[in-house]
């Protein structure tokens, strides 16, 4: 049996090759800070996306997409606030925040799921 980091690490690699289907450029995935992580950094045309994955097996305990609540919206927004900085992206370009819900076999692309949050 699978642990949930091992499911995670899957759910986040078929997300990857599901994006770039879509057309996106994968640029970083897991980034890391101390602030939190963002599963996948991408530019789709011209905005940056930063990608939220969520995976749930079945909607038992919520749907993939309810597990993006504020408050992991807001830890999103501050860890893009710190990837912008630390690879001085300018403040005119166009960033957005989109999630991959996977449940089951199921995968589902929200683009601009939600606003850009002040903490």
């Amino acid at each position: 049996m699978q642990n949930r980091r091992q499911i995670g690490t899957e759910e986040e690699a078929l997300a990857a090759v599901f994006l770039k289907a879509q057309g996106y450029e994968i640029l970083e995935q897991n980034f890391r800070c101390r602030l939190g992580e963002i599963d996948i950094i991408a530019r789709d045309g011209s905005a940056l996306v930063f990608i939220e994955v969520k995976y749930r097996r079945n909607a038992a305990y919520g749907t993939p997409t309810e597990a993006v609540n504020l408050r992991k919206q807001q830890k999103i927004c501050k860890v893009a606030d710190y990837y912008r900085m630390k690879h001085r992206v300018s403040d005119g370009q166009a960033c957005r925040f989109d999630v991959v819900a996977i449940q089951g076999r199921n995968i589902r692309l929200i683009r601009d799921a939600f606003p850009y949050c002040f903490y």
